[in-house]
């Protein structure tokens, strides 16, 4: 049986890039080639399926309509045929992946849904670093990383996985002494407890209790947002924390200060190098952590 000609793969991983990127630069970037050379490798695409793939604008390359529909049939080929070959290359080795996350995320959202992903993917594991400045680290020694901040380095592919109100929270004695309304005098008295990286939460709490100039008998900084819980737990003063991380706590020695819904400035969110999506351990969890809904 003769066996059809295949179109130039490299022009294909060209094409597949310059799409799923948005940019020719940054495809050229991601290939390692120079702009002509990136060019050069469409264009020999587009003569051997005989149909005008982009249009081209001052370096800026468009998706034309039929560029759009080749793309529909081929891109899922292509990663069915990358899946294969995957297969047959690391048949019964481990698949590792180095994934940085905020230690309270992964004690409590996390690892309690682990064993449903090793269940699905037995050969996938995780190295966990809940170490300072992941995002510093994506793309280095990290492949990927789940962290809180307002928004992401637009450089990255990224994901926002909740949307979060900011709660006081305290002791229970602490919040019978506190009463159920904003005291100025009672809370200027009083030490807040936040965590280091996300020092607007308190700003924001302060403006929804109508007190945006309060000045509290002092701010303690924690790089541990589960360190912060337990300070408010001890008495030590009022945390500034999300409710996701109040609920999930499932502590009886916390209460929330205030029934005032504040919007948290910070979300969290999945980041990785866009090329990083392309490896099967950052894939597969990138498609567990979506279908999970954590």
């Amino acid at each position: 049986m003769p066996v059809r000609r295949l179109p130039p793969l490299r022009a294909l991983e060209a094409f597949v890039r310059v799409v799923r990127l948005g940019s020719a630069k940054a495809a050229a970037n991601e290939l390692a080639l120079s702009p002509s050379a990136l060019s050069r490798r469409v264009a020999a695409l587009e003569d051997f399926t005989g149909k005008r793939l982009f249009t081209r604008q001052h370096q800026a390359m468009k998706l034309t309509d039929e560029g759009q529909a080749f793309y529909n049939v081929v891109g899922p080929k292509l990663e069915e045929l990358a899946e294969a070959v995957e297969s047959q290359i690391d048949r019964g080795q481990v698949l590792r992946l180095h994934l940085g996350v905020p230690s309270l995320f992964g004690g409590q959202r996390l690892f309690p849904r682990l064993p449903e992903l090793r269940k699905l993917h037995p050969r996938l594991h995780i190295d966990i670093d809940t170490g300072t400045h992941l995002e510093a680290r994506v793309g280095d020694t990290l492949d990927a990383a789940v962290i809180l901040a307002k928004e992401p380095d637009p450089a990255f592919y990224r994901v926002q996985l909740d949307h979060n109100k900011v709660y006081g929270i305290v002791s229970r004695d602490m919040a019978a002494e506190m009463g159920p309304k904003p005291d100025r005098e009672k809370l200027s008295k009083q030490t807040f407890l936040i965590h280091q990286d996300l020092p607007e939460s308190l700003d924001a709490w302060k403006r929804a209790i109508g007190m945006p100039d309060l000045e509290p008998a002092s701010v303690d900084k924690f790089d541990s947002g589960q360190l912060v819980l337990e300070a408010a737990a001890q008495g030590l003063g009022i945390a500034i924390m999300h409710d996701d991380h109040f609920r999930r706590s499932h502590d009886s020695r916390l209460a929330r200060l205030y029934d005032i819904d504040v919007e948290s400035p910070y979300r969290y969110w999945f980041v990785c190098r866009p090329k990083a999506l392309e490896t099967r351990p950052v894939r597969m969890f990138h498609e567990w952590l979506q279908q999970a809904g954590l």
